[in-house]
């Protein structure tokens, strides 16, 4: 079985990026907004100032506290909006109980939302015009294609049916020429649709919910999940200890995260190149 390696695919992808910085303007302007001091949450914006820092970019944090008004966070991300110098904006999600996250983030402008999150940037990916595709499902594309092996005519599985990754991931599949399937934690039979999967996307949630005896040998399998167990332990949405007869599969944590982060980079890079060309 290949490990498909995210943290080494990622360095590669962020190599390549900071070659491209250095010829624009300016640096490209990222803008993250957290609100409230979910751990989880300060953990990965720290790795993503960290990148960010590294390749160069116009980075700044801004932390609201977790009881702030509705109005409040419209305001900030108005502002940055507004800013001139920020090509890129990235609200941290979820955001706290009482806001409206569905208005927060269709308040990011479409030209700045690198995340790939509002209804324009989603439709505009549903017709398969250019847009700002969401970071993860984007990751997983990248991660497929280092495999070299042709995904047209191939039966995916994605397991999951968020917004955030595997809506936008089936469409993606789907325009790769794969026939598409969208399972869930409500699915009846789950693995009798897995055993068929040429490729499988687990992207629901639940730690170890697929077990390798549901996935077909040879199949490709990334896991997008990561779940931490009550002793600490990371795990992701695949019980991997049983599963040497894929012909490929992402480990957790090294697998999808750190994708998720350079298709960030690469997003906002693509945004600050546009904006300038304006």
């Amino acid at each position: 079985m290949q490990r498909l390696d995210g943290r080494a695919l990622g360095k590669s992808c962020n190599r390549a990026l900071k070659g491209k910085v250095a010829l624009l303007a300016r640096p490209p302007g990222l803008a993250v907004i957290l609100v409230g001091e979910d751990p989880a949450s300060e953990v990965y914006v720290r790795t993503k100032a960290r990148v960010a820092s590294r390749l160069g970019f116009h980075h700044v944090q801004t932390t609201l506290p977790i009881d702030t008004s509705m109005d409040e966070l419209l305001a900030t991300i108005d502002a940055f909006n507004a800013d001139d110098a920020i090509d890129g904006i990235l609200l941290q999600l979820p955001l706290p109980p009482g806001l409206d996250e569905g208005l927060a983030v269709n308040r990011v402008s479409p030209e700045k939302d690198v995340d790939g999150f509002t209804t324009m940037n989603i439709g505009r990916l549903a017709r398969g015009a250019p847009s700002f595709v969401a970071c993860t499902p984007k990751g997983v594309m990248r991660l497929l294609e280092s495999l070299g092996e042709p995904l047209s005519g191939k039966l995916a599985v994605v397991v999951g049916r968020s917004n955030i990754v595997g809506r936008p991931m089936a469409m993606l599949l789907e325009q790769a020429n794969c026939t598409v399937l969208v399972a869930h934690s409500r699915t009846r039979d789950l693995p009798s649709l897995l055993v068929q999967a040429d490729v499988v996307v687990a992207a629901v949630g639940r730690p170890r919910m697929i077990q390798g005896d549901w996935l077909k040998p040879g199949a490709v399998v990334i896991d997008v999940g990561i779940n931490r167990l009550d002793d600490g332990t990371l795990v992701g949405d695949v019980d991997d200890s049983n599963i040497a007869h894929v012909l490929a599969a992402t480990p957790v944590p090294g697998g999808v995260g750190p994708m998720t982060i350079a298709m960030l980079m690469e997003n906002t890079f693509e945004a600050a190149r546009a904006h300038q060309q304006r």
